[in-house]
């Protein structure tokens, strides 16, 4: 395992990161055995744990708490606010409204006194960005939160936040986590330059394409009852790696290249494409994400894998840098693609 400095931090934070959006109803519902994935993940020398409040509706933050229970100082610890939590107007969103409530409610849930990095999960269209990092800078000084944040933001929307932040004087992104893969490289075409200019940490998330890239899909075949497609069937999740899609007919093309280039090299085609991501120099943490044991150690066995320049030269001429083979794997549609955002009153 490798450690690097989360931006301009001077935090260190281990090179692949727990991702917990598995642990819960929306993946593994044995608590024992997600904890079981967290104790396995800090003794392989992850130091790093990424989940979010919306995950199993709290369920994820509920077991990271209690696996981190009189060892909390022990990793790094990152959460998200934004996405729903219920059917309240004022349940969701960026406004210092939520955030001050929600915040409260991720740190009971996580059995903490503090978060050290709180996470934007998305842009939010509807508030201000100078009140949401007020709402933010407010936490930092109140001990709540030691850094923040954003999640799947676009380039400009970043750089507007960190123009913001500098002439209010208030706290800053310290950190962007984009999706990132080899079959979905948009960020490469902007994300990661103005994170470089900005001295911001990359944590990136669903280096495996939602599995397509463990190579256990293939085109045409119904998905097994219990993979990622199964569970979020007819969900933007499920439609990413669904093998009856068309859409999804190119993919697997590249695919199954992909697979050629990786047995050559004597890996698996999952090691390729999580080193992958490690091989970008802007890149932080690569972040897992298991629902078993058994995935986690599938993880832990390739992080020592490094790309040569010969194969990441050779992955490049079957995905070109920035390109991006399906739209919905970059996470978030903007409210300005919206039918009425297009069309003159």
């Amino acid at each position: 395992m490798e450690y690097r400095v989360l931006g301009r931090t001077g935090m260190k934070v281990s090179n692949y990161c727990l991702g917990t959006g598995a642990f819960g109803s929306w993946g593994n519902t044995s608590e024992e055995e997600c904890i079981q994935i967290v104790d396995a993940a800090i003794a392989n020398g992850i130091n790093f744990i990424d989940t979010a409040d919306v995950y199993a509706a709290g369920g994820s933050e509920e077991i990271v708490g209690k696996a981190l229970k009189g060892r909390r100082n022990e990793v790094v610890l990152a959460t998200k606010v934004g996405m729903p939590m219920g059917t309240g107007l004022n349940q969701s969103g960026s406004s210092r409204l939520w955030i001050k409530n929600e915040v409260e409610n991720s740190l009971r849930r996580l059995q903490t006194d503090h978060i050290d990095l709180y996470q934007l999960h998305r842009p939010d269209p509807e508030t201000d960005i100078e009140e949401t990092l007020g709402a933010l800078t407010d936490l930092v000084q109140e001990g709540k939160i030691r850094y923040i944040g954003s999640s799947t933001f676009q380039a400009w929307q970043i750089a507007e936040a960190q123009g913001v932040s500098e002439r209010r004087n208030l706290a800053r992104l310290s950190s962007e986590q984009p999706p990132y893969s080899i079959l979905n490289r948009s960020i490469e075409l902007d994300v990661l330059e103005v994170a470089r200019k900005y001295g911001m940490g990359v944590l990136v998330w669903s280096p495996l394409s939602g599995g397509l890239l463990t190579g256990k899909y293939s085109k045409g075949q119904t998905a097994s009852s219990d993979s990622r497609a199964a569970r979020f069937q007819g969900s933007i999740l499920g439609n990413i790696v669904d093998p009856t899609r068309e859409e999804n007919r190119v993919k697997f093309e590249i695919i199954n290249r992909l697979q050629e280039l990786a047995s050559e090299a004597g890996i698996t085609l999952a090691h390729m494409a999580a080193a992958f991501t490690q091989a970008h120099p802007s890149i932080t943490s690569t972040i897992v994400g298991p629902r078993t044991m058994e995935q986690l150690q599938g993880s832990l066995a390739g992080v020592d894998v490094r790309l040569s320049s010969d194969l990441l030269d050779a992955i490049d001429t079957i995905v070109a840098p920035g390109k991006t083979l399906d739209d919905l794997e970059r996470g978030w549609i903007p409210n300005w693609m919206d039918t009425a955002s297009r069309r003159r009153a």
